[in-house]
């Protein structure tokens, strides 16, 4: 299968929850394209590993931090004068009925997936403004559209990740800088760990017959923080094998 090839030599990139899984392949994606990425993981020994595996620069941090956050930009800032691309893809899962969650099942998600996409943009884009353009790129979910029995906390989320998506997008054209989405649906560790007859029954909702590679996550990323995307901002784009239909 050929490879599109992006050039983002010069440019600076910050991809969260990235020490595995979907987030190190849009690393691995950008780093291969030439950009200075960081990456961002709450495991320090696993985002170390991954910063050394992929030759960038490893941040262990909170994303559900304000300092956290401001440290992670602080960090980018100092060694390469600018950022140009962020793509909040961390998060978690605190699964269950809506009657047997807790405040704290409800509160951790939302702050890791909706509170930190929210940080990131907010620290990110004034850097962006200066510069007169950028890509701001969010992790959303078939949940988040769909929702998912189980996973109240998590579509919530995630739903609130497009509406964040749509309402910045709007705000910041002016400024050259887009906002964009995927809803991903890719090969990963959780993936893996479903029950065989739980996972064919997923299969079987999926169009494509497949769970997607997590390059293939990368690619969409790829092509959203390109030169080429200049023109697309408040999609929410599913890379999804059609399960989304």
């Amino acid at each position: 299968m050929s490879t599109i090839e992006f050039n983002f030599a010069g440019r600076t990139v910050i991809v969260t929850g990235a020490a595995r899984g979907v987030g190190h392949a849009i690393a691995e994606r950008f780093a291969t394209a030439g950009a200075d990425v960081f990456i961002v993981d709450l495991d320090a020994e696993a985002v170390a590993e991954a910063a050394d595996r992929l030759g960038v620069t490893g941040v262990a941090a909170d994303v559900a931090s304000t300092e956290g956050i401001d440290a992670i930009v602080a960090t980018a800032i100092e060694k390469t004068g600018r950022i140009d691309v962020v793509v909040s893809n961390a998060g978690i899962l605190r699964d269950g009925v809506v009657w047997k969650l807790t405040d704290e099942d409800w509160d951790q998600v939302l702050a890791v997936h909706a509170g930190g996409t929210f940080k990131l943009t907010r620290a990110a884009v004034p850097h962006m403004r200066a510069q007169g353009g950028g890509r701001v790129i969010n992790v959303t979910s078939y949940s988040g559209l769909r929702g998912n029995i189980g996973q109240s906390n998590y579509g919530a989320a995630k739903a609130a990740i497009i509406g964040f998506t749509k309402a910045t997008a709007k705000e910041l054209a002016g400024f050259g800088v887009t906002v964009n989405a995927i809803s991903p649906n890719a090969e990963t560790r959780m993936i893996a760990s479903i029950p065989p007859a739980k996972r064919e029954q997923l299969l079987d909702q999926i169009p494509l017959r497949r769970f997607a590679d997590p390059a293939e996550m990368a690619a969409a990323v790829a092509f959203l923080a390109s030169d080429e995307a200049a023109y697309v901002t408040g999609v929410v784009l599913p890379v999804d094998g059609g399960i989304s239909i």
